[in-house]
């Protein structure tokens, strides 16, 4: 999995620039790890905890040829898949809902109990960009979604069989958990009044 908007907090007494906080982690970091902002907030902020909603996105290549240069940023299918189909079935996404049907099985959560606040797939020439965001999510559970979804859009089953899923509560009836390489965390939500930094607008890679 990839993240353009992890959000971390720490406690700290020493006193510098915001600005500071992102030049010095940065000058040490691994080339793929960037502090983008820095802020002060309340002794019991937590970054987890107070999040309001989670925002992911899955980027699958459909065409027939596997990717080359973004072979480790994005997942794939070979076969022409019908967006529309998966765009329907994402309606029975929407709301609260029990996922186990969508629960990976070394998931620690209390409660399988989720709530959906949106589920979207859009086709940008060959790229399928899945958006789904929620107030928190269950171990794997958007990766087998994806995986779902995939063989609504290839004809393997119709919309209403993830209705199905959802209502059997049966991880085994699902499709098998798709590739890592597409799943992106791409924003977090919190109380306004924080004022924390909104995250730059998510970019699909180019087709």
């Amino acid at each position: 999995m990839h993240a353009t908007a992890q959000v971390v907090h720490f406690d700290t007494d020493v006193v510098r620039e915001a600005n500071s906080w992102v030049r010095g982690p940065n000058a040490g970091m691994e080339p793929t790890l960037r502090v983008l902002w820095s802020h002060v907030v309340p002794d019991d902020f937590h970054a987890r905890y107070h999040a309001r909603s989670r925002t992911y996105r899955y980027l699958l290549l459909n065409e027939p040829v596997a990717p080359a240069v973004l072979r480790d940023r994005v997942g794939w299918f070979h076969a022409p898949l019908r967006v529309e189909a998966m765009q329907a079935a994402c309606g029975a996404l929407l709301g609260e809902h029990d996922f186990s049907a969508f629960r990976g099985s070394q998931c620690q959560s209390r409660s399988p109990i989720r709530s959906m606040f949106e589920a979207r797939v859009e086709r940008h020439a060959n790229m399928l960009v899945f958006t789904f965001r929620a107030n928190a999510f269950l171990h794997h559970m958007i990766r087998n979604l994806v995986g779902s979804l995939v063989y609504i859009g290839a004809g393997r089953e119709e919309p209403g069989w993830l209705s199905e899923l959802l209502a059997s509560r049966d991880r085994k009836r699902a499709a098998p958990t798709f590739a890592p390489e597409g799943l992106y965390l791409t924003d977090v939500e919190y109380d306004p009044a924080l004022g924390l930094p909104r995250f730059r607008p998510f970019m699909v890679p180019p087709s």
